[in-house]
Parts: structure tokens; C-alpha cells; sequence
């Protein structure tokens, strides 16, 4: 989520109207005057109307009215038009993605709350205020001290007010002696407090050296995880024995163009070798009784045959023998006739036989290739493949995967049997040992004891509890004139924050305390030039503040950096927030009392918010517009 543009007109705080674009980033916005730009005053307006009127104070010249408008991009990607007249009704528009223009969505207040808490993404009202806007009041030392009972009887009887760290109360004549003997406990209790204290140094000095022994350790963590990834994809790779296929398949994918060739050149050598003179002889052998020459001429050689006796009987021999003489001729063209007709049977016979040997050299070539081809085919399929040359890097896959798992193993061989590997293995050893026994006298100093800061803290208000009872009484009044010293502490906004990023983050308060510490620390120190060096917070989200040799809870903090705590955190929050969602952080001019040398710190580190989400900054300081991604005169 983003603003895209706010479009005002009588605006108190802002040029008299315009529109004015906001692009992603840092972005500075510079007000028009020396007065306060209510940036997130109108955004909360116009975000979260509350439909009473309520908006209406941010009219610049009496007696006229004002109009606001905020254009954003909501966490649906869907572009949204707020548009309210200041102390009266508003509207809610939505741009059309298909024809680029607006379309209206309602104009009742709730049903556009409603609306956009649903659809565009914005969050309650306190979150967006507490997390996503930073005003000057907002600052712990704008608000109203927190004011305590013993504080305003001091007060009331002009006394002098007891101490921020500790209420010290006077204690009567009679309860003197309990008092001095409980000093005498808590001295002891001081004593093992103390040596409890040094031993938990020494376990904390310890764990941070074992940490670091891990750290060293845990190098090999990586190359154990790039084993384990590589032990899987090799042992995943296709092999010919896991798809069922013939060990020697990739040199058969080798020679498979070689037998295309060969069976494609034995199938032209056989279309092209037939023989010329039984090409012709397509038709069927007609039978010999179908041959008219053949019934012909055995017909001549009967009727010759019959006459040639017949005359012999009548006329004589010599008138026989020349008859007979004429059936050669006829029974010549009947043996002619059947010898053309055996002739032709040898030659459809032969033609049969030559054609039956091209079936069975045809049948052979195909067979032939087919012993080839069908092992190819099936490692087409198998592999899910549509060429030859893809059936190479599948199958030798297996291989470069094993080349790769021997690489990343001798690796692990030689980071494990390196000095720095084996002296961090002793060294954790080592420390580990000490951790133990140093565990084992903490448990035998007592299974409870209290923190040396409380101790001392609780012996130091008992011993000044006794001298003040001890003292004369005129010690203990306030010397004339003499302004009591201020104890109500600051409110510590600490709760409250963390609650709500709570709720961004859908977690609870230990956790998010968890994610927020450390960078919340970095940003601390360095506004603090490290006079603080951690921050803690309890169950309810209060903070406590860790200086040297010190504890401090956030509200007895000087207002400076108690603001200056109050910064980080914001900060640290909308940091950490934004990795879940991305809202606009809106800051007005709060940097007023911050020191002028901190200020190019600050600027960096909002620069970097600004990578992150978009940061609006309302300020007319010039080396923050040095440092921003863009200005606008506002």
C-alpha cells in the first residue's frame, strides 16, 4: 500500500489548494509556512472519518470550506479516491482498470470504513496512528507525566519529593532495630548476589564463545545440505536400468541414424532391382483349352488322319501315305500351341517365386531395423523426450549429478579435517565443559536469587530510610525557596507499540519482543551515542533501558532520550512490519528538539525505511532534502 496523491483546498497548513503527487520512498514534504503540517492529521481524517464533523478543525480560513483528497493503492493492487469535505459528508472512488476511469463506491461514512478495512487493506484506526504516524505530540515528553500518590503528598506538604529510582519512607523509633538487622541480611543477600552475578558473566562470556565456536562449526552446515540435495537429485536421476532400458541404449541412440540410413538404402535397392521381361506379364496364364490355334490344328491332324485311312481302304496306299503326310503340319500347330502354353506356365511360376523372395527381403530389412528402433523408442518415452540429441543429457545427467556429490564430499572432507574446523571442535568442547560447571555452582548458590541491582537498590532505600530516622528532623524539610525536585515519571509508550505491532504481526507480545530487540538496540545506540547499550521489556511490554552498570525503566529516562527511545522504536517497528505489509509511515515535523549533529543519522536511517516501504516526512530542514529520493512544496 502506497499514497499516490493529496489533493487539498483550504487546508490549514497547506498552500491555499493543489495537488500534489507522492511518489515511493523517502519523500520530503516541505510545508508552505513555519506552521505544522498536519499530514497525518488529514490522513487520519480522510482514512478513518468518524461521520461526526470531527475534521473540521483542519479548515484553514474561517468562514470557508475545505476539501481534501488522498489517492492510494491498496494492499489489493486496486487504486482508491478519498475524497471529504472537511466537517461534512465524503465519498469513496475506485479506479476501473479496464477503462481507466473512477467509479464510485458509497458515500455513507461507515459503509467506506467498512470498505476499506475489508477490501483495501487498511488496519484499526490506533494501529495505523500508533504505527504508521509519528506526530509531535505523540513524543513521551509531550505527554502528561504519570503522577503517583507519594508524589503529590510531597508535594502538598512541600517536601522534598523522594527519588525517581525509589520512594524512600522514614521509618518510626521502634522499627529501627528490624531495620538494621534486615540490613545485615540484605548485605549477605549482596554478597552471594554479587558472586551469583559474576558467575552468570562468566556462563553469559561462555556462551557467547560457544556460539561463536558453533558459528565456526555450522560452516559445514551449508556443504551438508548441498550433499544431501545432491545425494537426492543423483539418486532421482533416470538411469537405463530404472526405466527398463538396455545398458549399451546411448551407443544404439548412436548408431540409430546410421540404421535409418542403411534401411532406408536397402529398401531403394530393393524397389529398384526387378527384372525387365516379367514386369509385363501382369495377367494370369490363359488355360490351353482356351487356345483356338491349339483346337485348330489337333482338329486338321484328326480330320486328315481319318481321311487319309478312309482313302486307303478305297483308293490305295500311295493316295494314303499323302494324306497322312498333311497331319504334321496340323498336329505341329497343336504341339507348337502347348509348348508356348508350358513356356508361359515356367514363367509365372518363376515370376512367383521372385516375388515372394522381395516379401521375405523386405520383411528381413524391416525386422533388422526394428531391433534398432524399438529400444530408442522406448527411451523417447520413457524419458519423456522428442529428439535423440535430449536423450544424451538425460541419461549422462546421473553422472555429472555424481561427479558434482564427489566434489561437494571432498569438500566437507577438507573444511572437517582443517586446524580452524578441529580447533573450534575442541574449543566447544572445552567451553561446554566450563558452561557445566559453572552451571553446577549457580545451582548450588540456590535455586532463587534475586538481581544484584534489586538488592542493592532495596539496601540503598533501607540505609537512607534509617539515617533519615536517625537524622534530626530539621534535615529532612526543605530548605526555604527550594522548588521540589520532580519524581512523576513519563508515560513509557513501549506497551502500547508493541501491542500494536502485535497485531500487525498476528503474534504475541514475546515474540514480537523477540524480532524487535536487537535492531531496536542498533538503532538505540546509535541515536544515543551508546550511553545505552540494550533495551529489555517485561511481559505487559514495559521497557527498561541497560547502561553501564544500570537498569532503567523508560519513564525515569531524561525526556531527550526518552524521545530518542521512543524514535527507535517507531522505527524499528515499521521495519519489521513492513516485511509482513507494506503501509506509509508519515512523519510530521518531530525532529525539532533532536540535536542538529544527529540529524544527517536520522536522515539515513528514514533513507533506508524508504527502501522498505513508503516514508513521508513532513520537515523544511534542507539536509533532509539532500538526502531524500524526491521533495514537494506542499
Amino acid at each position: 500500500m502506497h499514497f499516490v496523491e493529496v489533493a487539498i483546498q483550504n487546508v490549514r497548513g497547506f498552500s491555499p489548494a493543489g495537488r500534489f503527487p507522492l511518489k515511493t520512498g523517502y519523500l520530503i514534504l516541505k510545508p508552505p509556512t513555519a506552521d505544522v503540517l498536519p499530514l497525518a492529521n488529514v490522513a487520519l481524517s480522510l482514512l478513518f472519518a468518524d461521520g461526526r464533523g470531527g475534521d473540521s478543525s483542519l479548515v484553514g480560513s474561517a468562514g470557508r470550506s475545505g476539501k481534501a483528497a488522498l489517492t492510494f493503492v491498496g494492499q489489493d493492487g486496486m487504486t482508491y479516491r478519498v475524497l471529504r469535505e472537511l466537517g461534512g459528508s465524503g465519498s469513496l472512488h475506485r479506479l476501473n482498470p479496464a477503462t481507466t476511469q473512477p467509479e464510485l463506491v458509497s458515500t455513507d461514512t461507515s459503509e467506506i470504513n467498512q470498505y476499506l478495512r475489508g477490501q483495501a487493506g487498511l488496519p484499526p484506526r490506533t494501529t495505523f496512528e500508533q504505527v504508521y504516524c509519528l506526530q509531535l505530540v505523540m513524543l513521551p515528553s509531550r505527554r502528561p507525566r504519570k503522577s503517583t500518590p507519594k508524589a503529590a503528598a510531597a508535594a502538598a506538604k512541600g517536601a522534598p519529593a523522594p527519588s525517581l529510582a525509589a520512594a524512600v519512607q522514614v521509618l518510626p523509633a521502634e522499627d529501627l532495630p528490624a531495620a538494621e538487622a534486615k540490613v545485615k541480611v540484605l548485605e549477605k543477600e549482596l554478597i552471594t548476589s554479587k558472586a551469583v552475578d559474576q558467575l552468570q558473566f562468566k556462563v553469559d562470556e561462555l556462551s557467547s564463545l560457544i556460539f561463536e565456536a558453533d558459528s565456526k562449526l555450522k560452516g559445514s552446515e551449508g556443504l551438508k545440505a548441498a550433499i544431501a540435495d545432491a545425494e537426492t537429485a543423483w539418486r532421482g536421476a533416470p538411469t537405463p536400468e530404472s526405466l527398463g532400458l538396455p545398458q549399451d541404449i546411448l551407443s544404439r541412440v548412436k548408431r540409430h541414424p546410421k540404421a535409418v540410413a542403411r534401411r532406408d538404402e536397402a529398401l531403394a535397392r530393393l524397389e529398384t532391382d526387378r527384372d525387365p521381361e516379367l514386369e509385363d506379364a501382369t495377367l494370369k496364364v490363359p488355360p490351353l483349352t482356351q487356345n483356338r490355334y491349339f483346337w485348330g490344328g489337333l482338329g486338321a491332324g484328326v480330320l486328315f488322319m481319318g481321311l487319309s485311312v478312309g482313302l486307303g481302304f478305297t483308293i490305295g496306299p500311295p493316295t494314303w501315305r499323302y494324306l497322312a503326310l498333311l497331319n504334321i503340319p496340323a498336329f505341329g500347330t497343336s504341339a507348337l500351341m502347348a509348348l508356348r502354353y508350358v513356356d508361359d506356365l515356367q514363367k509365372a511360376t518363376r515370376r512367383g517365386s521372385k516375388d515372394n523372395r522381395k516379401d521375405a527381403r523386405l520383411k528381413k530389412i524391416l525386422d533388422e531395423f526394428e531391433i534398432e528402433d524399438a529400444p530408442v523408442r522406448m527411451a523417447l518415452k520413457a524419458l519423456n523426450v522428442e529428439s535423440l540429441d535430449e536423450i544424451f543429457p538425460a541419461l549422462e545427467q546421473k553422472d555429472l549429478l555424481g561427479i558434482r556429490l564427489g566434489e561437494l564430499q571432498t569438500q566437507l572432507e577438507e573444511f572437517e579435517a582443517s586446524a580452524e574446523y578441529q580447533a573450534a571442535l575442541r574449543d566447544g568442547q572445552d567451553l561446554r565443559a566450563q558452561q557445566e560447571e559453572l552451571n553446577a555452582e549457580l545451582t548450588a548458590k540456590g535455586t532463587y536469587v534475586r538481581d544484584l541491582r534489586e538488592v542493592e537498590r532495596e539496601l540503598s532505600r533501607l540505609k537512607e530510610s534509617i539515617a533519615l530516622a536517625k537524622a534530626p528532623p530539621v534535615q529532612v524539610a526543605a530548605a526555604p525557596g527550594q522548588a521540589p525536585v520532580p519524581v512523576d515519571p513519563l508515560e513509557d509508550p513501549s506497551p502500547l507499540v508493541l501491542s500494536q505491532a502485535a497485531d500487525v504481526l498476528t503474534s504475541d507480545m514475546l515474540s514480537v519482543q523477540a524480532l524487535m530487540k536487537d535492531r531496536c538496540v542498533q538503532y538505540l545506540t546509535a541515536l544515543t551515542d551508546r550511553r545505552y547499550q540494550g533495551v529489555e521489556w517485561d511481559r505487559d511490554g514495559n521497557a527498561f533501558l541497560l547502561a553501564q552498570n544500570s537498569r532503567i525503566p523508560v519513564g525515569e529516562l531524561p525526556p531527550k532520550d526518552i524521545d530518542l527511545y521512543y524514535l527507535a522504536l517507531r522505527m524499528t517497528v515499521v521495519e519489521k512490519t513492513c516485511a509482513r505489509v507494506k503501509r506509509p509511515f508519515i512523519l510530521d515535523d518531530v525532529l525539532t528538539g533532536v540535536e542538529e549533529a544527529k540529524l544527517p543519522l536520522v536522515a539515513r536511517m528514514l533513507k533506508h525505511l524508504g527502501t522498505l516501504t513508503q516514508v513521508l516526512h513532513v520537515t523544511a530542514h534542507p539536509g533532509f532534502a539532500q538526502m531524500s529520493d524526491g521533495s514537494v512544496n506542499v
